[in-house]
């Protein structure tokens, strides 16, 4: 079987998009073609991406698609034959809709007593240009492209789009030339290799020998194979060196697509910078420069790092190395002045000129809301045994490093040098520290806050955010966050449930209004906000693999006690699994159902002398043995074991429904079975609302 290679040779791509954009345009081609039926089973489809090139080589591909006989329903028959049998006027628009004449071959199939016309005919095959001619096409309409770029076409007059200029296209069918084109471009079997190290136009042979040719002309065209590269080169040398490399995910997938054959080199700077913060120099290196820092076997930041270029550099790479070590000193030395700058002032001297930093238009200045934080930090503070005065002094400081100039020139860095002038400063380890957690957590999956000053300090700042902008009617809506509501109430809940903090949601809620009412023109938006959480519960609990129905059944109740969601959860799963749930889940829903068409207040006076059954007296007795063990076992949050107790009500609450009629005529009777059942209901919907659960 014929394979397939296409390439699009272009300027230089942008590099974060890089990986997803020679995915998609390599994937749509090859999932085109096999809707044309232009791929054989099996067939595979090797995405490739340079800095300079999206290309894809795809197995099994057919020259010409097989003839396909089709069947397509057309419309009554009454309708599409005229008296003496001949095609009306509706038959004939439709059959030249398709592409079909008057002569096309007509069956009439009957359906629901009526008769309908049907065309039966066989679609020709096309042949591959054809097919890779709308497949390219179709696959540069869906790129994910960041941003179009217009450029001209050598006639000097039209005008094209696309994520960059193409310089040449290349389409090969095994060795022969596909005859299509793109851009204002006709294919070809020429590209260009590496920019520097190679002869420049090359002539590729064949769809097969592309990779290897590429390689030739030192072009690495697997982005995959280059990332593992690189990660090789990189370990290799900083283990020479006596180090580890700082490898971020994100830095390693940038310059991955900055290169297209990856060479790694060493170099280093002065230690005079290691006296300032290492995060400091990390982010530099790191941002700036695309550097990866080392550490060495103790953990302590060496003042070496690794780049990687792309030339083989005739001298080992020397005069690269010593070029990148000016560029990165120049960097470093504007850090210590920036650091040496700050020290001359402490936090709590800046804190005044947050008052010109507006934080909401609605909700004024930063310092204005580093007053409410303040005061919602110190209050949570006592609820988590921590100290009011700590969490306060904190918050006070919290913003202060919003006015360095380290922190103005890396915003990422706020917090972190918050902690370290704090430390200067002589504040306290638990001040010092929460200053720089009080963000935590800031994606998901990030560590939380460590200590219970940072706990009090880091819900407070979120609650301040989501009371305020809920209060002035700021709430995200669609896609649109702008201040990470959503974010800020997913990490409330992640701090509460994973440090098991026992705080109510409602104190909380409660909190926060009383203290952000005093702002003009803040509303009490408590409920909403409460709503807000229990849909992001909804969200962050279905992640963790609970299903709709489990999720439903605990949140119904309306639980404040946030901490003791997921064991309830759990403990939800654990009943599902004992043979008799299903029963039991269906007779809550039954039992739910009947008390809700109770008209007035449901009865809860039972008077055993009123038994009149078996059944009944056997339920009461089931209940009374039961009760004060699972009551007991959910005092003490043991769930689990509590709704296992209830597998034992099965069979007298089937036997009730056998064989007592609720509704009985007689109202005292029929009072005291609804009470019977009120009580069962109580007891079994402690936990969760199991009739959510109910098949």
């Amino acid at each position: 079987m014929t394979n397939l290679l296409v390439e699009l040779q272009t300027e230089e791509l942008p590099p974060k998009a890089l990986d997803t954009l020679s995915k998609a345009f390599g994937n749509e081609i090859a999932k085109s073609l096999a809707a044309q039926h232009l791929t054989e089973a099996g067939s595979v489809a090797t995405c490739y991406g340079t800095p300079r090139r999206l290309a894809v080589h795809i197995t099994n591909v057919l020259g010409h698609s097989a003839d396909e006989p089709f069947s397509k329903k057309l419309m009554p028959k009454a309708i599409g034959l005229d008296a003496e049998g001949k095609p009306a006027a509706p038959l004939l628009k439709k059959l030249q809709a398709l592409g079909l004449g008057a002569d096309a071959k007509l069956v009439t199939k009957t359906e629901g007593g009526k008769d309908f016309l049907y065309v039966e005919d066989t679609k020709p095959g096309i042949p591959l240009a054809e097919g890779l001619q709308a497949a390219i096409e179709d696959s540069a309409k869906k790129l994910p492209i960041p941003r179009v770029m217009s450029y001209q076409l050598p006639d000097g007059e039209t005008t094209v789009e696309f994520v960059r200029p193409v310089r040449y296209l290349t389409a090969l069918y095994g060795e022969d030339v596909v005859p299509v084109s793109f851009l204002g471009l006709k294919a070809g079997r020429v590209t260009r290799g590496h920019r520097f190290m190679s002869a420049g136009e090359m002539t590729i042979d064949s769809a097969d020998s592309y990779a290897e040719q590429l390689k030739n002309a030192c072009v690495m065209v697997s982005y995959a194979d280059r990332r593992a590269l690189i990660c090789q080169l990189l370990n290799d040398k900083a283990a020479e060196l006596g180090g580890t490399a700082i490898m971020p995910e994100a830095l390693l997938d940038e310059v991955t697509a900055l290169t297209e054959w990856p060479v790694v080199y060493a170099s280093e700077f002065e230690k005079e910078y290691l006296s300032v913060p290492e995060e400091c120099l990390i982010l530099t290196m790191q941002l700036n420069q695309k550097y990866f820092p080392l550490r060495d076997a103790s953990g302590r930041l060496m003042n070496k790092f690794l780049l990687v270029s792309q030339l083989v550099a005739a001298d080992g790479g020397k005069e690269i190395s010593a070029g990148n070590a000016r560029v990165v000193r120049a960097r470093l030395a504007d850090a210590k002045f920036f650091y040496e700058t700050d020290l001359k002032e402490t936090l709590e001297s800046r804190v005044p000129g947050l008052k010109n930093a507006v934080y909401h238009a609605k909700l004024g200045s930063q310092f204005e809301r580093t007053d409410r934080v303040r005061a919602m930090a110190g209050l949570i503070a006592i609820g988590l045994h921590a100290s009011p005065e700590d969490a306060a002094r904190a918050a006070y400081l919290a913003k202060a490093d919003l006015r360095t100039l380290m922190v103005g020139e890396f915003p990422e860095l706020q917090g972190i040098m918050g902690q370290y002038y704090a430390q200067h400063d002589g504040e306290k380890a638990d001040v010092a520290l929460a200053i720089r957690e009080h963000y935590q957590p800031r994606f998901a999956g990030d560590a939380l806050p460590s200590t219970p000053v940072s706990l009090a300090l880091a819900i407070a700042d979120k609650l301040e955010t989501l009371t305020g902008l809920f209060g002035i009617g700021q709430m995200p809506t669609g896609e649109k966050d702008p201040y990470a509501v959503r974010r800020h109430a997913i990490s409330i809940l992640r701090m509460v449930i994973e440090k098991n903090l026992s705080v109510k949601l409602s104190d909380l809620l409660n909190l926060g209004f009383e203290i952000e009412r005093h702002v003009e023109g803040v509303k009490d938006a408590r409920k909403e906000l409460r709503d807000f959480f229990f849909d992001r519960m909804r969200v962050m609990f279905k992640d963790q693999g609970y299903t709709a129905q489990e999720i439903d059944a605990v949140l119904s109740l309306d639980p404040d006690q946030l901490n003791e969601i997921p064991a309830r959860l759990a403990a939800v799963r654990a009943f599902e699994k004992l043979p008799e749930s299903e029963a039991l889940a269906a007779a809550n829903k039954r039992i739910s159902n009947i008390l809700k068409k109770i008209e007035g207040e449901v009865p809860t006076k039972i008077d055993p002398a009123l038994f009149e059954s078996d059944a009944e007296k056997a339920l009461s007795s089931a209940i009374d043995q039961v009760e004060p063990a699972a009551l007991a076992d959910f005092e003490a949050g043991h769930y689990e074991e509590m709704l296992s107790r209830l597998s034992t009500l099965k069979a007298p609450v089937d036997e009730f429904f056998d064989k007592v009629m609720v509704n009985a005529d007689d109202p005292a009777l029929r009072a005291n079975r609804q009470a019977l059942l009120a009580r069962l209901h109580h007891l079994m919907n402690q936990v969760a609302e199991l009739a959510k659960i109910a098949q």
